[in-house]
């Protein structure tokens, strides 16, 4: 698959599996994400519990990688994985990355309520690697 075909699949879905590890430990997990076509993947990592794993392992994790995938059909499939660091965005970052959300996520309201300044929950991956597969899909 080549770029364009691999942002096209970035772009046209909204969730994915974010994977990490941490001491050997691999973790994954569905996410939501933001992406506007410039090698960076935006997360909003919101815990519901105490318990939560997320954060402890996107900040011990070096290297993430995420998975989105669409399937129409056993004979008709795509999808894309790539991989990068993760990073908590900063302040500067916000505009971009709220805007790549609430164009590209599946649940773009939770953005309404969150203060990046205060709790900056919204993290980014730095594309370094991407490949892509197909069948049946122009």
């Amino acid at each position: 698959m080549d770029d364009a075909a691999i942002d096209r699949v970035l772009e046209a879905n909204g969730v994915g599996v974010l994977s990490m590890a941490l001491g050997g430990t691999p973790y994954s997990i569905p996410m939501s994400f933001g992406y506007a076509g410039d090698d960076t993947l935006y997360f909003l990592l919101a815990g519901h519990s105490e318990d939560g794993k997320k954060m402890e392992f996107a900040e011990e994790s070096e290297e993430a990688s995420f998975l989105v995938y669409d399937v129409a059909s056993d004979s008709e499939w795509e999808s894309v994985i790539v991989t990068g660091a993760l990073d908590r965005i900063t302040p500067g970052e916000w505009d971009t990355a709220r805007e790549a959300m609430i164009d590209n996520a599946y649940r773009p309201d939770l953005l309404t309520s969150i203060d990046v300044q205060s709790d900056p929950r919204v993290w980014s991956l730095d594309i370094e690697t991407k490949s892509g597969r197909a069948m049946g899909t122009e």
